[in-house]
């Protein structure tokens, strides 16, 4: 491709950072899709955006499904396709074509392409007594009343993980008993805290006197006195659990999972739900419908009379 396509790329990430203000992780995400949208531009013979049509696509598409790319990844692929030529054609793109002349990007060619269907897999959840064992740890020095305070508010409140780790002392408000957390695309929320989490945080903040260095503002600290980094939640939960007895792999997702359906199966309030996890389709929240529904047929399949199989 020109070094003049090539520039469009990196204009188009210059964007997200700074005006949609994407994350670092989805950021490369869309590097890593429009590189592979370069090299098949590349061996394909395609000097700019505008030559590809939507034939170009879905033989990119379909190349990536061969190559052994599963469904959800092209779909993401795709979508990283979608708007960057959204952002060309707002852009007004333009390239150089016989002389003087200049053609200009007219349409997004991926806006008719659709990955392969993926089969929908729901989240792992813990139930309620394993989630219990979990979070009874014994009293302990600071840095065990920090871990417990961090996966009681994952539980209480539904949090990402990115969510989590980003909160400062302000971002908590103990006695209204609400988190403010800023997640996907800088969009700001209201979330309550339980009663369990609110004694724990307090436990916690106790502690972290001793530990925060003196211009830190990070709820979550760790033995340096600075904010405490993703890979460490993920260390110290994975412990944790390896030291209740659970066996089995837990991660800071699955306390955002569990939150959502076991508020789900004891309200049935799907609306609020999303509310509370900052879904901005209600269709991501209804996955934890499916969840309940398995519940219920368990107790079907055991107790119904003529849904129990003959020993």
């Amino acid at each position: 491709m020109t070094p003049a396509a090539l520039e469009w790329v990196a204009r188009f990430r210059r964007y997200l950072g700074t005006e949609r203000r994407l994350s670092a992780h989805t950021d490369k995400s869309y590097a890593r899709d429009l590189a592979a949208l370069v090299k098949f531009c590349v061996s394909n013979g395609l000097a700019d955006w505008k030559a590809l049509d939507t034939q170009h696509i879905r033989t990119f598409a379909a190349h990536a499904h061969a190559g052994g790319l599963g469904p959800r990844s092209i779909q993401r692929r795709l979508s990283a396709v979608r708007s960057f030529y959204e952002f060309l054609l707002r852009e007004g793109h333009t390239a150089a074509a016989g002389g003087a002349r200049r053609a200009r990007v007219t349409h997004n060619p991926a806006h008719d392409v659709r990955a392969p269907k993926a089969a929908r897999r729901l989240p792992h959840t813990l139930d309620a007594d394993q989630m219990a064992r979990l979070l009874a740890i014994p009293a302990g020095d600071g840095l065990t009343a920090r871990d417990r305070a961090i996966m009681e508010l994952l539980y209480s409140s539904g949090l990402r993980l990115a969510e989590l780790v980003s909160l400062d002392v302000l971002s908590v408000d103990l006695k209204d008993r609400v988190v403010r957390v800023v997640g996907k695309g800088r969009k700001a929320r209201i979330v309550p805290v339980g009663r369990a989490a609110v004694e724990a945080l307090k436990a916690w903040l106790k502690e972290r006197a001793a530990l925060v260095r003196a211009d830190e503002s990070a709820l979550f600290v760790g033995r340096n006195g600075g904010r405490l980094g993703p890979r460490a939640v993920q260390l110290r939960v994975a412990y944790w659990a390896r030291r209740q007895g659970l066996g089995v792999h837990v991660h800071p997702h699955l306390f955002r999972h569990s939150f959502a359906s076991h508020l789900l199966e004891s309200s049935g309030e799907l609306r609020g739900v999303q509310e509370l996890l900052g879904h901005a389709d209600i269709s991501t929240t209804q996955i934890y419908t499916h969840l309940d529904f398995q519940h219920l047929a368990r107790i079907y399949d055991a107790t119904h009379p003529r849904a129990r199989r003959k020993a």
